[in-house]
């Protein structure tokens, strides 16, 4: 095969070995996507097998739809942990979704730059504490500050909440500071020029610029509290019960998880695999969220 006029040999073999490297770099790349496909696969698929026997011998309504937990009696419903963990996750959220998306308008709009550095830092630093110190700072110090001003017992959903709300801060924070960052310039500097004040600058045209980056802060944010255990477990009084009271203690899929796994056998311990299958799907229902808004971003 003849080469074409102009093109030296070397310059040939340069474009060989590129196009070489090119075929190997994307054959790596798709064996890291695979592998990590395969993953989350097998973890779903193990977690489904071993939850089968409590499926079949139980049966989903009252698996899944009843609040009646006796494992000593063979009743296994887990309606009322469920119940905790989305309770508890959005109560957290009431907290914490205003509180991050506002500290981060004041990192990226308000604050100087040194100031929003360090107060960022000090948010990133948080995110890197262990959870099972949070959960030890709250049962020495917040658990016994809700018993002093309620009168109750200090353990329950409210000292769950609240922990939660720690936990999740940093990720709605962080996240929402990168969607306001993003927003171009032009529209605040437009904003500006029509003589708008900041604060209506941010109101009116950063907010909205941002909002499926702050939903997508707060989705994750809540995927985060969801999937929280031994904080939660320090706290929450971990009851066998369904309640709505914040004063009330309960408990959480991942705190019964925890709790029972050590000692469960046989249809109990399938159970608590079930209870497992459950968190799973509610993370996937919060990424097929992102992966919704995230689509209606970019059509619009």
């Amino acid at each position: 095969m003849s080469e074409g006029p102009g093109i030296s040999p070397a310059a040939t073999m340069r474009a060989m070995v590129t196009g070489d490297r090119d075929r190997w770099v994307k054959l790596l790349m798709f064996c890291c996507a695979s592998v990590s496909f395969l993953g989350v696969l097998l973890i779903f698929l193990f977690i489904f097998r071993e939850s089968l026997p409590a499926i079949t011998k139980v049966g989903i309504p009252k698996l899944f739809l009843s609040t009646d937990w006796r494992p000593a009696s063979g009743h296994y419903g887990m309606l009322a942990f469920t119940f905790g963990t989305l309770f508890t996750t959005v109560a957290a959220m009431i907290i914490a979704a205003p509180l991050g998306i506002g500290a981060a308008v004041f990192i990226d709009q308000v604050a100087p730059e040194k100031v929003g550095r360090g107060v960022r830092r000090v948010i990133e630093l948080l995110a890197g504490i262990p959870s099972v110190v949070i959960g030890w700072f709250a049962l020495t110090l917040l658990v016994p500050f809700i018993r002093s001003v309620t009168g109750s017992s200090g353990f329950g959903m409210l000292a769950a909440s609240l922990v939660l709300v720690v936990m999740s801060l940093p990720t709605i924070t962080t996240l929402s500071a990168e969607s306001l960052r993003a927003v171009p310039v032009e529209l605040k500097e437009a904003s500006a020029a029509m003589g708008a004040t900041r604060w209506q600058s941010i109101y009116k045209i950063l907010m909205p610029s941002a909002r499926e980056g702050l939903i997508i802060a707060v989705v994750l944010g809540m995927g985060r509290a969801i999937g929280e255990t031994m904080a939660v477990q320090m706290v929450i009084g971990n009851a066998s019960q369904a309640t709505a009271s914040l004063l009330q203690p309960g408990s959480t899929l991942t705190t019964r998880i925890v709790q029972d796994m050590g000692e469960a056998s046989g249809v109990f311990r399938s159970a608590l695999f079930a209870q497992a299958l459950m968190l799973l799907l509610l993370s996937v229902f919060l990424i097929i969220s992102i992966r919704l808004i995230s689509r209606e971003r970019k059509h619009a």
